[in-house]
């Protein structure tokens, strides 16, 4: 088995997006039926684990899932928590700000929906949208950027603190399978819902992004909240690799039922 450790961006800030394979598959081993039998065993047990979470309701885990256009977000939250009660889960996507949104500061509407003691949390995009678009679209200036990672590293360390494991995933593509994946929203009718004409301008722009995405990499994997990068081409694999990832953590955090209950002692149901 792979160590994740290596998919682990380091804190050392030399990180370079370029030297991680977007093709790579090092948590799919066998055929397609073994990976896909391997997900299972990962999705049941990913669920045993959830349910005693949410039964100590002590502590909480929040998946942090950024990637551009395409990368597959939604998918890796079907394939992830196939098995997971709903009741345990709690998924918030973040586009454009509302007004609402926008007259307040940027975290006020991630922290509005941290997961509660005993929950899953599932943040399909994140707090990082706002050191991605305005960098690249030049809306706020260095100083302010670096400004933001730091007031974002406080934030997770804030999380942390309180009892909320951070894991953040960058699920990485390339650019063909991204125009795969584009045109394949576009042949497909019942896929064309998901496509916007502005993810073609994004697009244009590949080179930007990667660059903002290399950046905040770099300055936001800490220790208490480190990133991961995902290599994402295989579908497969990318929930093989976040399955794994989760139930890691939730295994390290080891969350128990709450069996010492004196106040059950001999009663009985009549």
């Amino acid at each position: 088995m792979p160590n994740l450790k290596d998919y682990r961006v380091p804190a050392s800030g030399k990180f370079q997006l370029k030297d991680a394979d977007p093709a790579a598959t090092p948590f799919a081993s066998g055929d397609r039926k073994d990976q896909k039998d391997e997900l299972d065993k990962l999705n049941h047990t990913l669920a045993r684990l959830q349910r005693a979470l949410q039964g100590e309701a002590r502590r909480s885990v929040l998946l942090v899932l950024q990637g551009t256009d395409g990368s597959g977000k939604d998918g890796t939250v079907r394939g992830v928590f196939a098995c997971t009660s709903p009741l345990g889960i709690r998924v918030a996507t973040f586009k454009s700000p509302s007004k609402e949104e926008l007259s307040h500061d940027y975290l006020w509407r991630c922290h509005a929906v941290v997961p509660a003691r005993g929950e899953i949390g599932v943040w399909n995009r994140s707090h990082y949208e706002d050191v991605l678009v305005p960098v690249v679209n030049g809306w706020i200036d260095d100083a302010t950027t670096r400004q933001r990672y730091a007031q974002i590293n406080d934030f997770e360390r804030l999380l942390v603190e309180n009892g909320t494991a951070v894991v953040k995933c960058m699920l990485h593509i390339s650019k063909d399978e991204q125009r795969s994946r584009l045109q394949d929203r576009i042949d497909t009718p019942e896929k064309r819902w998901k496509f916007d004409l502005a993810d073609l301008e994004v697009r244009k722009r590949w080179s930007d992004y990667q660059q903002a995405y290399e950046n905040l990499l770099n300055a936001t994997s800490t220790r208490h909240a480190p990133w991961y990068v995902v290599p994402a081409d295989s579908k497969l694999h990318r929930n093989l690799m976040v399955n794994t990832l989760l139930n890691q953590v939730l295994r390290g955090m080891n969350p128990q039922y709450p069996v010492d209950q004196p106040e059950l002692k001999g009663l009985k149901v009549d």
